[in-house]
């Protein structure tokens, strides 16, 4: 996604899994029109696969990047709207956090340290802070600052450093005579008494790291001197011995109170199907949410994932359940363009749905560009020739059309190619396969179909060297033997491929594979090796056979 592309919709243009040269070049090029025509969207052309052979040579040609690769369509945390709750550092006071919670309406308070997560703070925490009874040590326990006592309290430091901290003793309300004080006040305590000479003389000489002097009396020069002498730290504040008794607790760090261990946090990859479970087992209401890099970005709550932003899809060359990116029900699809037989996907609301009967899904994208009127780039003429070259095998293929013909004729003027030429050099760049493990060989262009409660899948590979084939098949048939059992069909199919001859050998696998080819094709019931003349196309003259023969199967059940 371009990033300097401000408010716009990101809309991802998609084809199939395993894609050919058809579902990665109508994908770029669909994106294109529809960025020339500026309808407020962003469109990104994507894929749900890795690139093969062929189209890369394709791409290479024309000197096109490869689209974006689309794992799943899943959302994720950055589909949410998230909460920009702002971190605090450890060392601000329960008062300042419960302030910043109230005046935001936040409930919950992320503790940063150089964009690091350390722990997080709730309103919760705050009350129970308050509300628990603590010692009066707590205040020194929690090495509490002076900066955060003179915020908490309001007041002034009349002698001493503010960056100093209250680090020991006990928190002590002088009201009694000072012969009486000498027992309760112990060195590095905090006093905290009225405007009584003789009280805070004698608090200074017990030793007293700190005297709150309240309801802003004044302090004597005297006294400032005396408590200079002995290292003592003299605060001024106006309100009186209750409140301050009240308020200095308040005064603590956060980060003595803040949770540091086992934190509930998402990541921004985080799919939201995994987060909504998590949240429905933990009682926070808030939680954060952390870069790759571990830097805290925000904050959610169960309420954002109402409004959760679907991913926005339009899908080319396919419109068959099996065949889509993973996550597609999570996704708001909002076209699709297509030359296939209508399959099995369903949408929430209607679609925009273009489906022709062409040889090639790059056809119906060139008369969209003549439709609109939007000229054609020189790279994207040869994107679109070489999908309707490669889908048509050289226009021997029963699906071809006279418009794919006159499409791929056009377009290879604009990009200034001789059609056999290239087309020969394409098909040699897809079917060198010399030197590709099996796995390889059979993902580049295998789909997978559901028709009445069967699934099969069937993949093909092209070529015009017989040789090649032959080779492909001694690696192909001890692969699809071994794997078959989690390919979760109850039938595969591979087609061996001659361009030159216009022939394939079909091979099978499955317990009534052999018996599906033999049916479809009215082939002699001992035949078990299928290498069937003037078939070379998958979508227009092996699929229709294999379905109508898997209707009729599933009316004689």
């Amino acid at each position: 996604m371009d990033s300097n592309v401000p408010n716009k919709r990101s809309v991802y243009i998609v084809g199939h899994k395993n894609p050919d040269t058809d579902s990665i070049c109508s994908a770029i090029a669909y994106a294109y029109l529809k960025n020339k025509c500026n309808d407020g969207c962003l469109y990104i052309p994507a894929r749900a696969g890795q690139i093969n052979q062929e189209t890369q040579y394709v791409l290479n040609a024309f000197r096109t990047g490869a689209p974006m690769y689309l794992h799943d369509v899943m959302t994720d945390v950055r589909d949410i709207d998230m909460n920009e709750v702002q971190g605090v550092t450890d060392d601000i006071s329960l008062s300042k956090a419960w302030h910043l919670m109230r005046d935001r309406g936040d409930v919950t308070l992320p503790v940063i340290d150089g964009g690091k997560l350390t722990g997080i703070i709730t309103i919760g925490d705050i009350a129970n802070a308050y509300m628990d009874v603590y010692d009066n040590c707590i205040l020194s326990t929690a090495k509490t600052s002076y900066r955060n006592i003179l915020e908490t309290l309001d007041a002034k430091m009349i002698v001493g450093d503010e960056s100093g901290y209250f680090d020991s003793g006990e928190v002590v309300i002088a009201t009694a005579n000072p012969d009486v004080l000498e027992d309760y006040i112990h060195n590095g305590d905090m006093v905290i008494l009225g405007n009584r000479y003789e009280t805070q003389l004698c608090a200074i000489e017990m030793g007293a790291a700190c005297v709150v002097v309240t309801m802003g009396a004044k302090v004597s020069k005297t006294i400032q001197i005396f408590a200079r002498e002995h290292n003592c730290i003299i605060i001024n504040t106006p309100y009186d011995t209750f409140t301050v008794a009240r308020l200095i607790n308040q005064s603590m760090p956060i980060g003595f109170f803040m949770k540091k261990e086992k934190l509930a946090t998402f990541r921004i990859t985080d799919k939201t199907e995994d987060i909504r479970a998590i949240m429905k087992k933990k009682r926070h209401h808030d939680f954060p949410v952390l870069d790759e890099e571990d830097n805290y970005v925000g904050m959610i709550s169960r309420r954002n994932l109402m409004n959760l932003r679907k991913k926005s899809l339009i899908l080319v060359d396919h419109n068959e359940l099996s065949q889509t990116v993973d996550g597609i029900e999570f996704a708001d699809i909002l076209e699709i363009v297509d030359h296939h037989r209508i399959g099995t996907l369903e949408t929430v609301s209607p679609v925009y749905f273009r489906n022709q009967p062409l040889g090639c899904t790059a056809t119906i994208i060139y008369q969209m560009y003549q439709e609109r009127g939007v000229e054609i780039p020189q790279n994207i003429a040869g994107l679109m020739m070489s999908a309707i070259l490669s889908d048509t095998l050289m226009f021997h293929s029963p699906t071809v059309t006279d418009v794919d013909k006159d499409a791929a004729k056009k377009l290879a003027e604009i990009c200034g190619v001789e059609i056999e030429e290239f087309a020969i050099d394409m098909f040699g760049a897809g079917s060198n396969l010399s030197d590709k493990d099996a796995d390889k060989i059979f993902e580049q262009d295998y789909k997978t179909f559901s028709v009445n409660g069967f699934n099969f899948g069937v993949g093909q590979i092209n070529s015009m060297n017989s040789i090649e084939l032959d080779e492909i098949k001694e690696k192909i048939v001890p692969y699809i033997k071994e794997q078959l059992p989690s390919l979760s069909v109850d039938m595969c199919f591979f087609m061996l491929t001659n361009i030159v001859y216009e022939k394939t050998e079909l091979l099978c696998f499955g317990e009534r594979a052999q018996e599906l080819v033999r049916e479809a094709f009215r082939l002699s019931k001992s035949m078990n090796k299928f290498e069937l003349k003037n078939l070379v196309s998958r979508k227009k003259q092996l699929i229709p056979a294999f379905v109508s023969v898997l209707q009729q199967w599933e009316a004689e059940k």
